[in-house]
């Protein structure tokens, strides 16, 4: 396995590439660097001898400290000569923003570059990236400055990406949702490390607990195998193939150089290594969520508590649909739930208990679910627009989900004010969902990766 932590937990970075005009890749990757990484940030550019009151260095050998990761944002014919020094200094780690390369059928300056890496023994996540961040040590090498892009809190959901400005939109939409991240991945030409190698890495990965992967093609077919057997054993790998199509493919080739191959294949391949498939990026992090947040359910029957009937009986389809189970309640579970529930609800599963719920009633109602043998799963469906609702029911929810006794997922649908909730609830590790379809979807990939 190839060693890679350099290139999330460093001491010291440098940057190729950094001028004083802020609109330009370089500078904003110093100025990402500076906002939160706790290590040194040494910029480099031959034109200056400060940028932002930091020494700029002429080169990376200059530097007199031993340098653990180096970020290259020059024009790709001058990259040459700065692996050249940097294979000097005996570093070990790149990451190459630059394009220029196979994706423009540059091969000459492709296998330039890979000769020289193999000579230093450097490895390199690139060329053609947006860059990696991690968010527990906070490297943040990205080339979008951070008011166009909130970056995810902390969090155990890591998304490799071939694709940099896919990866930027999907990073931006879920910091906003406050769904927490270890890391994001952009490795583009992938010229000597590649998905299978960050995949394996991040396997053993302590902050990692749901691995998702854009894919376009991948480099090695045979160890992409190998090691996604190994991985899904450990975490739960959700991946997406982009190019499933002859146009996305052929978009594919040009886009990183990669043949996207037939979507047959890759179907086939992620079956036999235990890949969960999305059909959607959607689906990708709905999936993930769960998979991030819930403990490991006993079997697949669900038990639904609902303030809504109609909300209740969409559910109980969902359930069925995805085959998955409806739960039987106990009898100890029905004596109880008769005793703390007002006589107009009926205990059944759905078990609705109806418009005029409060707190205190879903509380009462949880603390009997949560200890149902016969329920492996809670699907929580809440309609806030309900008057005697209020906000305390997002600690009575995380509350549930502290104890670890079972999966506990909400369904709660509606506009700022129901959003507000579910982000503060998802925050906290309570997944939500604005529909039923989309949560009970997520429910059934959660119990499929644990049977």
């Amino acid at each position: 396995m190839k060693n890679l932590d350099k290139f999330f937990k460093p001491k010291n970075v440098a940057i190729v590439g950094v001028s004083e005009n802020p609109s330009k890749v370089g500078h904003v990757v110093f100025r990402n660097m500076l906002h939160g990484f706790n290590g040194k940030v040494f910029p480099i550019n031959p034109k200056y001898e400060f940028i932002l009151n930091k020494p700029c260095y002429k080169k990376v050998s200059d530097i007199k400290e031993k340098v653990d990761m180096v970020i290259i944002a020059i024009p790709a014919k001058f990259i040459p000569n700065v692996i050249k020094d940097c294979g000097k200094k005996k570093v070990k780690h790149i990451v190459i923003i630059s394009a220029g390369f196979g994706e423009i059928g540059n091969t000459k300056l492709k296998n330039e570059l890979a000769k020289l890496l193999n000579q230093y023994k450097i490895n390199v996540i690139g060329p053609n990236v947006l860059g990696i961040l991690d968010a527990h040590s906070k490297v943040d090498c990205l080339f979008i400055p951070s008011f166009k892009m909130k970056r995810p809190k902390k969090g155990g959901i890591c998304f490799i990406s071939q694709s940099g400005a896919l990866g930027t939109a999907i990073l931006d939409l879920v910091a906003s949702k406050e769904i927490g991240f270890s890391k994001f991945i952009s490795y583009g030409n992938a010229i000597n490390v590649d998905e299978s190698d960050l995949i394996e890495y991040l396997g053993e990965d302590p902050e990692t607990k749901v691995i998702c992967l854009y894919v376009e093609g991948v480099k090695n077919g045979k160890r992409f195998i190998e090691v996604c057997k190994q991985v899904s054993k450990k975490k739960p790998i959700i991946a997406i193939k982009g190019g499933k199509t002859s146009e996305g493919s052929k978009a594919a080739l040009s886009h990183t150089g990669s043949l996207a191959g037939d979507a047959l294949i890759y179907d086939g391949v992620f079956k036999q290594c235990d890949i969960i498939s999305a059909d959607s990026l959607e689906e990708m992090f709905d999936y993930a969520l769960v998979l991030d947040e819930s403990v490991k359910p006993r079997g697949n029957k669900v038990g639904v508590l609902t303030d809504g009937g109609g909300y209740g009986i969409l559910s109980a389809d969902e359930i069925i649909e995805n085959k998955l189970k409806m739960a039987e309640f106990s009898k100890g579970s029905v004596t109880k739930l008769k005793k703390l529930m007002p006589p107009i609800v009926a205990v059944r599963n759905p078990l609705d208990i109806i418009g005029d719920s409060n707190t205190d009633r879903y509380d009462k109602a949880l603390s009997v679910l949560i200890d149902d043998k016969n329920t492996d799963i809670i699907l929580v469906v809440i309609l806030y627009q309900l008057p005697l609702l209020d906000k305390g029911i997002v600690d009575v929810l995380v509350n549930y989900k502290k104890m670890k006794k079972k999966p506990v997922i909400v369904i709660s649908t509606g506009g700022d004010y129901v959003n507000k909730i579910n982000k503060k609830l998802i925050s906290n590790g309570v997944p939500c969902f604005q529909f039923p379809s989309a949560g009970v979807k997520a429910v059934k990939k959660l119990v499929e990766y644990y049977s």
